[in-house]
């Protein structure tokens, strides 16, 4: 029977102990958790604060093209509805954006509707989100402009830097 008392006290004792660790393991996964959550809405934050500013440039100045792609890498790639190719590096970009830029129309609102933000491995974040705007011509005349748009951008030190850009 003393065998028996030991062996149960034991018994109950590793019943504690396996509590005790699955409670330490759940309330440590829990705060990793929210960890992940804050530190992915700062990464939310951070991406699209990057292209409103981007957009901010260009209704201030639609012809400050370096300022517009400030945050884009030099091997930045870009698929849009008005070329019929993938255009590759920031310089190719830079240069159709300044042709574009002195066209007649301007524009003059900007929103970001449905933004999501992925983010992998806390260093890459994939933005995806329906633009829509208002582009006004030479005339005064406005019409609506949209598009769904995927951007991609890598962190750089402690900088987001857009790599690649989807719209159509």
């Amino acid at each position: 029977q003393l065998i028996h008392t030991i062996v149960s006290r034991r018994k109950t004792k590793m019943k504690r102990l396996i509590l005790v660790l699955i409670a330490s393991a759940c309330c440590t996964a829990f705060a990793m958790i929210a960890s992940a959550q804050q530190a992915d809405q700062a990464t939310t934050d951070a991406v699209i604060a990057v292209v409103k500013a981007q957009w901010a440039a260009e209704i201030k100045d639609p012809t400050s093209v370096a300022e517009q792609l400030k945050d884009a890498s030099d091997d930045y790639t870009e698929f849009n509805a008005d070329y019929a190719t993938r255009l590759d590096g920031k310089a190719m970009s830079s240069h159709l954006a300044e042709a574009a830029g002195k066209a007649s129309g301007k524009t003059i609102a900007a929103e970001m509707a449905n933004p999501k933000v992925q983010v992998y491995n806390g260093n890459v974040a994939i933005l995806t989100y329906n633009y829509v705007g208002v582009i006004q011509d030479k005339d005064g005349k406005t019409e609506p402009a949209r598009a769904k748009s995927t951007r991609v951008f890598v962190k750089k030190g402690d900088k987001w830097t857009l790599v690649h850009a989807n719209f159509g």
